[in-house]
């Protein structure tokens, strides 16, 4: 029974296997003929596929920016919170992981129920994002002795919880993703849903829809900058420039960093990083093309009006301006809470460096969710929101692991909804110790 777990774990761990599956359900139930069940069902894996390199791409270039970053502010003792780290010590715990694996099944299941007699009609597609959910609750239960004494107790705890967020952060997603989309075809399945939902409610206060970031008018003489992809890769040329000069002046070794010489690298970093956006902004909509007709099937013959929940990048060919306008407002909102942190000595927990692949990847999508009710106004907002949300909890995740538990000192989650239920568990953990 283990083999076929680890079998079905393995399996739906790969997104692009997951919503590869769900796209075969959906069009074996519309009774489509073999032909387009197949070609349906692999191209919408190519699709994802092609997205996860795109997303491969962009976090190539991200991380030798974020490391240069960190190194010109030189902040001893800071963490940089990486999900898979953490991800990784608890899989790789002779008794958490194999509870992590039957907590992942368990989850989808309890989102499948969830979606057919409740009504939340979400069904959760990102399938790397469920391992998180189901790392983060073991991990959390288990630290609770009356719970942690029974490992069934453990499972089906861990497995309501997990299945729960998979229903309720689409939830809170849905009205928003509906202006940015103008449909009801999908909604968010991404952990960083409470920054995008915030964005996204305190946008209509600062701004107009009217302005969206997508009509902003450039003057003539940087005309270019109407190309969505051109923009990102200027933008990300200046940032280099930018981070490099000031390093420079610190006398950081910034070729070593970057893997040659400054200049050359920051030109081809930047460009590859909007090349990599080309690619993500084509998986999507080759993803897109294949798996809501093919839900729709589900939705129609076997769980009535269910909606995919998919990951963040779906949202990015909508408002790609928005997008960069995020990123750029959630690295200086993540500073903010950055030198909050240093400021009050420990009160927001550990000191949290700039993660670039947060900043960009939920960052921007906070500034999609801000434009879409406060147009360019609401999208610097909601990156900003992001940034100071994401800082400040991953900071208050990483002191209450380490304090939990000395083999986690130094991991933390990220995205802000991991990071909202990890302290609500590390809270409840400290009552029963």
């Amino acid at each position: 029974m283990s083999v076929i777990i680890e079998i079905l774990k393995g399996m739906l761990s790969q997104a692009a296997i997951l919503v590869g599956l769900i796209s075969l359900l959906g069009l074996v139930a519309l009774k489509k003929p073999f032909a387009t069940v197949l070609s349906g069902t692999l191209k919408t894996i190519i699709g994802w596929i092609i997205l996860g390199a795109g997303a491969g791409v962009v976090v190539g270039v991200v991380i030798p920016l974020g490391d240069l970053f960190n190194k010109v502010l030189n902040i001893p003792n800071a963490g940089l919170p990486v999900n898979e780290v953490f991800t990784s010590i608890v899989q790789g715990d002779p008794v958490l992981g194999p509870m992590v694996a039957w907590v992942f099944l368990g989850a989808f299941i309890v989102n499948i129920l969830l979606a057919a007699f409740t009504k939340f009609k979400y069904i959760y597609l990102t399938g790397h994002i469920i391992l998180f959910n189901s790392v983060l609750t073991v991990a959390m239960f288990s630290l609770m002795p009356p719970i942690a004494a029974n490992p069934l107790l453990v499972i089906v705890l861990s497995s309501v919880i997990a299945g729960l967020t998979m229903v309720i952060f689409p939830a809170m997603s849905a009205p928003f993703m509906e202006k940015i989309i103008g449909s009801k075809d999908f909604v968010m399945g991404h952990p960083g849903t409470i920054a995008y939902a915030t964005a996204g409610f305190l946008g209509q206060f600062v701004g107009d829809p009217k302005d969206d970031s997508e009509k902003i008018k450039f003057p003539a003489w940087i005309a270019f900058m109407r190309e969505p992809l051109v923009a990102m890769g200027v933008v990300m040329l200046i940032i280099f420039l930018i981070v490099s000069l000031i390093g420079l002046s610190a006398g950081v070794n910034v070729d070593e960093i970057l893997g040659g010489a400054w200049w050359l690298r920051s030109l081809m970093l930047s460009l590859t990083f909007a090349g990599g956006i080309g690619v993500i902004l084509q998986g999507v909509r080759m993803v897109l093309g294949e798996i809501v007709p093919a839900f729709n099937g589900i939705s129609e013959k076997i769980v009535k009006d269910t909606v995919p929940a998919l990951d963040c990048p779906v949202v990015f060919p909508y408002a790609p301006n928005a997008l960069l306008i995020g990123y750029l407002a959630s690295i200086v909102g993540g500073v903010i809470a950055m030198f909050l942190q240093i400021s009050v000595g420990g009160a927001l927990g550990a000191v949290i460096l700039p993660s670039m692949i947060v900043h960009f990847f939920c960052g921007g999508t906070a500034g999609i969710f801000g434009n879409a009710t406060g147009g360019w106004k609401g999208a610097v907002l909601g990156g900003i929101i992001n940034g100071l949300m994401f800082t400040i909890l991953a900071g208050l995740v990483y002191t209450s692991l380490s304090a939990l538990n000395p083999a986690w000192t130094g991991a933390s989650f990220g995205d802000t909804d991991l990071g909202f239920v990890g302290n609500i568990l590390g809270f409840v953990s400290t009552l029963f110790r």
